[in-house]
């Protein structure tokens, strides 16, 4: 899938290091990408990435003032092994943040960063870091997207525009309360942030003011700041913003329109989840409220928002944006005071590509777990997307992508055959001929759409199963050239056009 996706910028450099605050870690994994021991950035502490990646070399990057997050780097410069993973362990279901940090840092000697391929779950877009790095700035990609299995994939591959190593600089997994984007639906749609601001604040609001560790940066335009009187409590928003972006917001003057010129850039045509956030800044009393209309770039978003000290959100989870965005608070007629607003969140509706079956997902790790020799591309999904789709595996067309095809033939493979490749029962053709199988065939009964099955030439010990024969769509078995014993099933034998080869090779009798 070909994708728009735009960047935020994380630091520039150089950079302060902040005072240490002591808090509870968020739940979910802070990873210090190619370092070799726990750091800690700002208030919180970020793991080595040993224990989720197998593959990739390290780097220290050497630059006066960088902080420890961005000091060292993961790249990938294997030239067989196109899609390079982490596999992370999390719980199925879940709504998740993932933050994925970059900072080339000339580690590999060059004068720009590489471009290449971002895969979370299968679902993939461009990385291209170079203009930030060029302005002296780290960069990073934001999505939230709900977790379809207990393993996450985080996968990076090269592309025709691949001319050095693919790197990563950090990750963060962090779990989101169930409230937080939930009008959203995230079978079909992941979220990628593309901006998210406190209006009139001067510094970045993140943890533990935000304890997701979502970064609200500061703008601050020709409009009129003021100071909250009033606390706000976080919890009453679905979203959960910090109460800190309430602090500052910008205002008109009574009887003004308030326009605010937001994203602070051009957006390409389609969809967004667009929200807004407003409070009240008086001191409370009966009168502190304000009433005015919330359109966006002219078209009406919400009529007559009643603000008070409370504060109020407002959104919309799938609404139409092209180029430059204007936001426009209206006054009600003869209101005492001008509009309001407080802070915003944009974010990018990116198409999943499809769920690959979560059954054979599952199969097909018991296969990588079962070979002792497999094919070096055989991480994150094995279907998606779809050009970079494991060795030896075809899929179906669809959003429930199923495997349908394994064709391994002389592929070098060592191991056995676990039982659950029966639970794979999409599967047409299994050619597995010409390895160093070893062990029993398994049952492979409820693969009822299976027409071809070729284990020739391989280790396989015990005798051919009876279930084979009841296979409705068999037509062409190929066992010679393997330790089998026994007879051939009757079953198997009875059956009507069926190409079957059990010899040279087999102590197998007819």
């Amino acid at each position: 899938m070909s994708t728009c996706i735009f960047l935020l910028w994380l630091v520039s450099i150089p950079l302060t290091i902040h005072a240490t605050i002591n808090v509870d870690q968020p739940h979910g994994f802070l990873l210090n990408c190619g370092g070799s021991e726990k750091i800690k950035q700002d208030s919180l502490t970020y793991a080595p990435d040993d224990n989720y990646i197998k593959t990739g070399n390290k780097s220290e990057i050497k630059q006066e003032g960088l902080v420890p997050l961005l000091s060292s780097v993961r790249y990938f410069p294997d030239d067989v092994e196109k899609k390079f993973c982490y596999h992370l362990p999390v719980n199925k279901g879940r709504k998740m943040l993932i933050k994925t940090i970059y900072y080339y840092g000339g580690f590999d000697g060059g004068k720009e960063p590489p471009i290449f391929d971002q895969i979370i779950d299968g679902t993939k877009w461009n990385i291209n870091t170079s203009a930030d790095y060029a302005e002296g700035l780290s960069s990073y990609y934001e999505v939230i997207m709900v977790a379809h299995n207990k393993v996450l994939s985080i996968c990076f591959a090269k592309n025709e525009h691949t001319t050095s190593d693919p790197f990563i600089s950090a990750i963060e997994v962090l779990y989101l309360d169930d409230s937080l984007y939930n009008s959203t639906d995230f079978g079909k749609y992941a979220l990628v942030t593309l901006a998210r601001h406190s209006f009139g604040s001067h510094d970045t609001i993140t943890f533990p003011d935000d304890k997701f560790n979502r970064h609200w940066y500061p703008l601050l335009d020709e409009n009129p700041v003021v100071t909250s009187h009033a606390p706000v409590t976080p919890s009453t928003f679905w979203n959960m913003p910090p109460e800190k972006v309430f602090e500052n917001s910008v205002t008109a003057s009574r009887g003004k329109t308030l326009v605010v010129n937001w994203p602070p850039f051009s957006l390409p045509k389609t969809y967004y989840y667009l929200a807004l956030y407003f409070q009240e800044n008086r001191t409370p009393s009966p009168y502190s409220w304000r009433v005015f209309d919330v359109l966006v770039n002219g078209a009406k978003f919400f009529s007559n928002l009643n603000v008070t000290t409370s504060g109020v959100t407002v959104y919309s989870t799938t609404w139409p944006l092209e180029g430059e965005t204007k936001i426009t608070l209206i006054p009600a007629i003869n209101s005492p005071v001008g509009p309001v607003v407080a802070a915003g969140e944009l974010l990018q509706l990116l198409p999943l590509a499809g769920l690959t079956l979560t059954r054979d997902v599952a199969v097909m790790d018991d296969l990588r777990k079962s070979f002792n020799k497999k094919p070096q591309n055989w991480h994150g999904d094995p279907c998606l997307p779809k050009d970079n789709s494991w060795t030896g595996v075809t899929c179906s067309n669809g959003t429930n992508t199923r495997i349908i095809s394994l064709n391994l033939t002389n592929a070098g493979i060592a191991g056995s055959l676990p039982p659950s490749i029966s639970k794979l029962t999409a599967l047409n053709h299994l050619w597995l001929g010409s390895n160093e199988l070893t062990g029993q065939i398994p049952d492979l009964s409820s693969l009822i759409n299976l027409e071809t099955l070729h284990l020739e030439n391989n280790q396989l010990q015990g005798s051919i199963p009876e279930t084979l024969g009841h296979l409705p769509k068999l037509r062409e078995v190929f066992l010679q050239n393997n330790h089998l014993k026994g007879s051939i099933p009757q079953s198997l034998r009875n059956k009507n056009s069926i190409n079957l080869k059990v010899s040279p090779g087999n102590e197998v009798s007819s």
